[in-house]
């Protein structure tokens, strides 16, 4: 009987032929290796001496593998184990990688003996479970916020990021750091999971961007039901201390969420003692006295807003003014530095009927303001800054965070596996989500580090499933020939150049970064 429509027969190899459908991956691992990575992982969680089987090295770095190479769940690393190319140049990279251990130490590790190159299902479920701890689960109030303290394993976990933001800049220095906050939903069927305010059961993790280098640089696991402006003061105090020690200046950009008197004044007043006043952009509540405010407003004072697209200047619908508004809350007394407010309008495409203004709902603000002889309803947004640039500088800025950060969490939840948390225990899937977020900055070091220097600065802009495609999925034969581990692959594939190069500049960053000084973690 005929196996499908095409006239070719599927069958397996009688024996192992050390094929593999990844051979770009193990270039990550070897960036991995000259980053240090393995020796920061042992530093940070400190080993688990209790534990029999695999190290935290060995399981962290199997889970980057995993996630990179676009598996979603924990079963996918039976696929890695049976990946027997793939799996042969990992055992052999192990020492180059700082994994292996000495034979009494792999004896009391695998006392039948080691059978396989990746953790099984069931230990990386072990190895997930010891970042959860259920004595914080007691203090969960029913209808309260409430955030889990970490305990030591995972706060060694969220460390690793801050070692690999300080590899980051020895490789790659940038003094401005402009920091994009915001929330992102994660939705999930767990059953222990809590409601969003969208209406359904999610997490929402809490991450802060670093533009300039296209990375995460700090970010918090949470309930979906602790709103997005909930302790941003403190994650913006902890995202300023992992900074490398060479930033010099800091920004930062967030929506309303952000809106907060403390946050407010703690950046224009300068109370962080490393950097100081703080410039700022940040959407500001649309509430009955910010509208006033800009009734109060001359209609001959609004300008148009333009946009640049192609080196041409174009006019668009909307229109801005600075208001004059000064709520007391952030002017205590005279000595408190401005803040300026930028009001954005829009009139709605279609205007409701005479006498039913009042009956609009839109998921959007919005303000009525007479116009010649006409009653416009405008769609209305707020902007609260300290910076001393122009109204349409300043609206321009602050959108640019809408495109790489919201950018960055499509890459999380849908490129990597961070839309697919593994269980219903809290400390487990934030262990996860830490997990997701190193690999998603591993690979824009790849890509800022390694590919833009070898191929153009086209990679920039280059998707994770572009990269899949172009890099890590090629196919290749992992042979053994005069001694020599070799990974062959076809004649004239044009990977084989690109996969050559990607190695020989890493070998490169490595000889660069190991005369740094050590990393502080």
């Amino acid at each position: 009987m005929a196996q499908g429509l095409f006239p070719f027969i599927c069958e397996e190899e009688k024996t192992g032929s050390g094929a593999t459908a990844l051979a770009g991956l193990p270039a990550y691992m070897e960036l991995a290796a000259a980053l240090g990575l393995p020796q920061a992982i042992r530093k940070c969680l400190g080993g688990c001496p209790k534990r029999q089987g695999w190290t935290d090295e060995q399981i962290i770095m199997a889970l980057l593998s995993l996630m990179l190479a676009g598996g979603d769940c924990v079963d996918d690393m039976e696929i890695l184990e049976k990946d027997s190319g793939f799996a042969e140049l990992m055992r052999q990279a192990e020492r180059n990688l700082g994994l292996d251990i000495s034979a009494e130490e792999a004896q009391r590790r695998w006392r039948k003996g080691r059978g396989r190159t990746f953790p099984s299902q069931a230990a990386v479920f072990r190895f997930l479970e010891e970042f959860h701890d259920p004595e914080q689960e007691k203090l969960r109030r029913e209808g309260k916020a409430f955030i889990p303290q970490p305990n030591e394993r995972l706060a060694g976990l969220v460390r690793l990021n801050r070692w690999l933001m300080a590899a980051l800049f020895s490789a790659k220095p940038n003094k401005t750091a402009t920091l994009d906050m915001d929330a992102t939903l994660v939705e999930t069927r767990k059953r222990d999971a809590l409601w969003c305010y969208k209406g359904y059961r999610s997490y929402q993790p809490f991450n802060i961007y670093w533009a300039e280098q296209d990375v995460i640089l700090h970010s918090e696991f949470r309930d979906g039901n602790v709103p997005a402006g909930y302790e941003q003061l403190r994650l913006l105090e902890e995202a300023l201390a992992v900074l490398p020690e060479g930033v010099e200046e800091v920004f930062v950009r967030s929506d309303t969420a952000a809106y907060q008197v403390e946050l407010l004044r703690h950046c224009a007043h300068g109370k962080n003692e490393r950097f100081g006043v703080i410039p700022f952009a940040i959407g500001c509540d649309v509430t009955p006295a910010f509208r006033n405010a800009v009734a109060a407003v001359p209609e001959e004072d609004w300008a148009p807003l333009f946009r640049e697209e192609g080196g041409q200047r174009y006019q668009t619908r909307q229109e801005w003014v600075e208001v004059n508004f000064a709520p007391w809350e952030l002017y205590r007394n005279r000595q408190d530095p401005p803040i300026r407010f930028i009001a954005v309008r829009e009139a709605l495409a279609e205007q409701p009927l005479p006498g039913l203004e009042d009956e609009l709902t839109l998921p959007f603000p919005t303000v009525a303001l007479q116009r010649a002889k006409e009653r416009v309803i405008y769609k209305l947004h707020g902007i609260a800054t300290n910076r001393e640039l122009t109204g349409p500088e300043v609206i321009t800025w602050y959108r640019q965070r809408c495109g790489k950060s919201e950018e960055a969490h499509s890459i999380l939840k849908e490129d990597l596996p961070g839309g697919q948390l593994p269980t219903g225990k809290f400390g487990a899937n934030a262990a996860w989500w830490a997990l997701v977020v190193l690999a998603s900055n591993l690979h824009s070091l790849m890509k800022h580090l390694v590919l833009e220097e070898v191929d153009g600065p086209g990679w920039e802009s280059s998707r994770m499933k572009a990269v899949r495609f172009r890099l890590m999925r090629t196919p290749g034969r992992v042979v053994r020939h005069a001694g020599q581990l070799l990974l062959r692959m076809a004649r004239g594939h044009p990977t084989l150049r690109l996969l050559i190069a990607v190695r020989r500049e890493i070998l490169q960053l490595a000889q660069k970064l190991k005369g740094q000084p050590a990393m502080a973690i």
